[in-house]
């Protein structure tokens, strides 16, 4: 039997200056800094549990959407947010 899993949504949690993604009751989160037109990515985490199975991905395609419907250039100082920027030539465009 085929089971389909609920996609959860990217939120931007303004308060916190961070997008979330909750999965499994877990969280992984992407910190950031918006200033002049541009998403400055500090640091993104996944809870432990979540880790390996594309969660940070997903959270990265959620913040890369928004950025670009805001018309925002992105930097990427977290390693992660930067490798994943450059593996998809699709989002090349964003870099600040």
């Amino acid at each position: 039997m085929l089971v389909m899993q609920e996609m959860s949504e990217v939120i931007n949690n303004a308060g916190w200056s961070r997008f979330e993604l909750e999965e499994e009751g877990k969280l992984a989160f992407a910190d950031y800094h918006k200033s002049d037109g541009i998403l400055t990515i500090s640091h993104v985490e996944a809870d432990p549990a979540l880790r390996g199975r594309g969660t940070a991905g997903r959270l990265m395609e959620g913040v890369l959407r928004s950025a670009r419907e805001q018309e925002l250039k992105v930097r990427p100082l977290c390693g992660y947010a930067a490798a994943y920027i450059q593996r998809y030539e699709k989002h090349h465009d964003l870099l600040a």
